[in-house]
C-alpha cells in the first residue's frame, strides 16, 4: 500500500462525510478569518494612518506648544525631573507672533521655514446660490505655507508677503471646496468673492488636490494669512511654526538648531525642560499604528483560541472515524496494510480537513478585512505573512489533532477489528 493510496483513502472519507467534515472546516475556517480578517484592516488602517499624516514631507517638523496627541503615560525619559525647578511661567507657555517672527527671521539652518495659526474648524463657504457643509476649516499660513505643507497651486497665486503683512481677506480654496462651489471650472474661482462664515473673502488661488480621507481632510480646507486668522473668534491661541530642510539628512540638524535657537527665544535656563513640542511629519501615525499593535495581538489571540477548540473538536471527529472504521482498518491490515500506512491515512485526513478550513478562513478573511479597505479607500491589502503563517499553523493543527486517533487505529489487532461491529 503507497502513500498515494492512504491519501486517496482519506481524501475519499473526507468528501463521503460532508456534514462532520463541513462543521470542522467551518470552525477552522472561523478562526483563521478572524486572524487574517483582522490583520488585513490593520494593515489598511496603517498605510492610510501613513498617507494621512503624512500631510507634510519627510523632511519637515512642527513647532507647537505641547503635544497635538498624547495617548497612556510618558516613558520616565520623558517626564519632568521633579528635583529640577520650573517657572511657573514657562509652563504650558503658547507660542506667540512675536517669537514666532523672531524665530523665522533669526533660523540660518538651510531649511524654509512656515508661521501658521489654526482658525475654527467648521466653517460653511457659500458662492451665489452654492454652499459647501458646515465643516470646512480654515487655516492661516504665510508665503511659505503651501510648500512646507505640500500644498501645491492648481490656479492662481500663492499668499505673497503683502498678503501677510496687511491681513487682507484673500483665501486659496481647498480641492474639495473648489469642487462644491465652482464643479470642474476651477480657473473661474480666482478673483471671486466667496462668504467664509458671513465674512467675504477674494479667492486667489485653487489647491491641487491631496487626497481626502475620513481620518484627514486635506483638501475640505480654506488657506488665508495667519494675520487675518488673528481676527476670527474661535481660532487658536497659539502660532505653530513648520520647518522644512533641504533633505532627510538634514532633519536631525534642522531639529537640534530649532531647539536651541527657540529655548534661547523661550528664555528657557539649562536646567528647565523645552516647553514645546516638535513633532516630525510621521509621528502622528506612529503613534496611533502602535496603538493598532494590541488590535494585533487581540487578533491573533481570538485565532489561536479559536484553533484550540478546533483541534479538540477535530480529534474527538478522529476519534470517533476510529470507532465507525475499526472493520476498514481490520481489512487494510489483512490485504498487507502496514501501521504506518494506518497513520498515514488518519493524518491525511486531519490535515485535510485543517488546511480546507485555513483556504476558507484566509479568502474570507481577506474579503472581510479589505471590505473595510474599501471604506478607508486604500488598495486592495493582503497580509502574505500572515497567510502563510495561517497555512502553517493549521497544517501543524492538523497533525497534531490526527496523531492520538492515527496511532490507535494503527494499534488495532486486525483479527478483532474485523470481528467488530
Amino acid at each position: 500500500m503507497t502513500t498515494s493510496d492512504s491519501f486517496s483513502l482519506a481524501f475519499r472519507t473526507v468528501r463521503g462525510n460532508k456534514l462532520r467534515t463541513g462543521i470542522t472546516v467551518a470552525i477552522i475556517a472561523f478562526g483563521i478569518m478572524a486572524l487574517i480578517g483582522i490583520i488585513t484592516a490593520i494593515q489598511a488602517m496603517n498605510g492610510k494612518l501613513r498617507e494621512s499624516f503624512s500631510f507634510m514631507g519627510a523632511n519637515a517638523f512642527t513647532v507647537s506648544y505641547k503635544e497635538r496627541f498624547r495617548f497612556g503615560n510618558r516613558n520616565e525619559t520623558e517626564k519632568i525631573d521633579k528635583s529640577k525647578k520650573q517657572k511657573k511661567s514657562n509652563l504650558d507657555k503658547i507660542i506667540r507672533l512675536p517669537e514666532a517672527e523672531m524665530f523665522k527671521v533669526n533660523f540660518k539652518y538651510p531649511a524654509i521655514v512656515s508661521i501658521s495659526l489654526q482658525g475654527p474648524g467648521s466653517n460653511e463657504v457659500h458662492y451665489k446660490e452654492k454652499k459647501t457643509n458646515p465643516n470646512v476649516r480654515i487655516s492661516g499660513g504665510d508665503e511659505n505655507y503651501l510648500e512646507v505643507n505640500a500644498y501645491k497651486v492648481d490656479v492662481g497665486r500663492n499668499l505673497n508677503k503683502i498678503d501677510v503683512l496687511s491681513g487682507r481677506n484673500v483665501c486659496l480654496l481647498g480641492s474639495d471646496v473648489a469642487d462644491k462651489l465652482f464643479g470642474t471650472t476651477k480657473d473661474k474661482a480666482v478673483d471671486r468673492i466667496v462668504s467664509v462664515g458671513g465674512v467675504p473673502y477674494m479667492v486667489i488661488g485653487v489647491l491641487q488636490s491631496k487626497g481626502s480621507s475620513p481620518l484627514l481632510r486635506a483638501d475640505n480646507i480654506i488657506i488665508t494669512t495667519y494675520n487675518n486668522v488673528r481676527k476670527l473668534q474661535n481660532s487658536s491661541s497659539s502660532f505653530t511654526l513648520g520647518i522644512m530642510a533641504q533633505d532627510v539628512q538634514q532633519l536631525d540638524g534642522a531639529v537640534t538648531e530649532t531647539t536651541a535657537l527657540f529655548r534661547a527665544i523661550r528664555k528657557l535656563q539649562p536646567n528647565e525642560e523645552d516647553n514645546f513640542a516638535i513633532d516630525k511629519s510621521d509621528k502622528l501615525a506612529e503613534t496611533f499604528i502602535s496603538l493598532l499593535g494590541s488590535i494585533t495581538f487581540a487578533a491573533a489571540a481570538i485565532g489561536f483560541i479559536t484553533l484550540i477548540g478546533a483541534a479538540i473538536g477535530l480529534m474527538n471527529i478522529m476519534l470517533v472515524a476510529v470507532n465507525e472504521r475499526t472493520r476498514e482498518v481490520g481489512l487494510i491490515k489483512a490485504i498487507g496494510g502496514k501501521k504506518r500506512n494506518i497513520r498515514a491515512q488518519f493524518l491525511f485526513e486531519s490535515t485535510i480537513i485543517s488546511l480546507m478550513g485555513a483556504l476558507f478562513g484566509i479568502f474570507l478573511g481577506v474579503l472581510v478585512g479589505n471590505s473595510f479597505s474599501l471604506l478607508l479607500g486604500t488598495g486592495f491589502v493582503v497580509p502574505w505573512g500572515w497567510v502563510i503563517a495561517g497555512i502553517i499553523i493549521c497544517s501543524v493543527v492538523g497533525l497534531l489533532a490526527g496523531l492520538v486517533p492515527a496511532i490507535k487505529a494503527s494499534k488495532l489487532n486486525p483479527i478483532v477489528a474485523l470481528m467488530y461491529e
